[in-house]
């Protein structure tokens, strides 16, 4: 299978879910739009399409052009029946796609947050092997409404859309589920004075919050990540395509 990966910054890292691709036998090939501009010409090429996380907003098109020709393309893909993916700042560009309201520094989240899952979540292939609540790590502060027609699979007290399926495979995820302890440990390292400015004391917190809840996130993370990749149709023609872009 072949999968397009957006990444909006640096050092977002892809986690559990490039293990999970890895195990899959997935050729990636990646566009940096923050960098160059690029972004995959249109689906045909690829079996799926995965938008990772950002610092800026969904709608922040001034300093950040390229966003509306992101937000069309992941509809393009899951118009196509495509798997979609958006993580973070890529479900909040994925609502935007589909209608929904982007809500700006509406609310805060930060570190690792018990999430459940609906009863529409229970019965989606994205959660099949858990029951109902879950340790995750969060990083953002701003959200979105419910675009029509989708169905919402996971939420907070804080925030009800952590998690929202479109169609057969369009899934977006306000939680950082590919933010596996060795991605978080990496982000401590390289935003080590901007966590400490908006989490003061993470830092001395951080092993003691390690231990209590990382094994567990990255258990769940590694499953959704996995299932993810279960939705993934490969193509015969992704199969064959000429690879220009491939690096981590």
């Amino acid at each position: 299978m072949r999968v397009a990966v957006v990444e909006n910054m640096p050092n977002t890292h892809i986690g559990a879910l490039g293990n999970a691709l890895h195990e899959a036998g997935a050729v990636l090939d990646w566009f940096r739009p923050w960098k160059d501009h690029a972004l995959p010409e249109g689906f045909d090429r690829y079996d799926a399409l995965v938008v990772l996380g950002g610092e800026q907003s969904a709608v922040d098109d001034e300093d950040h052009p390229y966003l509306p020709a992101l937000a069309s393309l992941m509809r393009e893909f899951g118009d196509a029946g495509k798997s979609v993916l958006g993580i973070c700042l890529g479900s909040q560009i994925l609502a935007r796609a589909y209608g929904a309201e982007n809500i700006l520094d509406a609310t805060r989240e930060f570190g690792w947050t018990p999430v459940d899952v609906t009863a529409d979540g229970l019965a989606d292939p994205l959660f099949g092997e858990f029951r109902d609540r879950f340790p995750i790590f969060e990083w953002h502060s701003d959200t979105f409404t419910l675009p029509p027609g989708a169905i919402r699979l996971a939420s907070t007290a804080a925030v009800p859309n952590q998690c929202f399926r479109i169609g057969r495979a369009v899934y977006g995820t306000q939680f950082h589920f590919e933010a596996n302890l060795e991605v978080v440990t990496k982000w401590n390292a390289e935003f080590r004075d901007l966590l400490e400015n908006i989490e003061p004391g993470w830092h001395e917190r951080f092993p003691q919050a390690a231990a209590t809840h990382a094994a567990d996130a990255d258990q769940a993370g590694l499953a959704i990540a996995r299932a993810f990749v279960r939705t993934i149709r490969p193509s015969v023609a992704s199969e064959g395509a000429a690879d220009s872009r491939l690096s981590a």
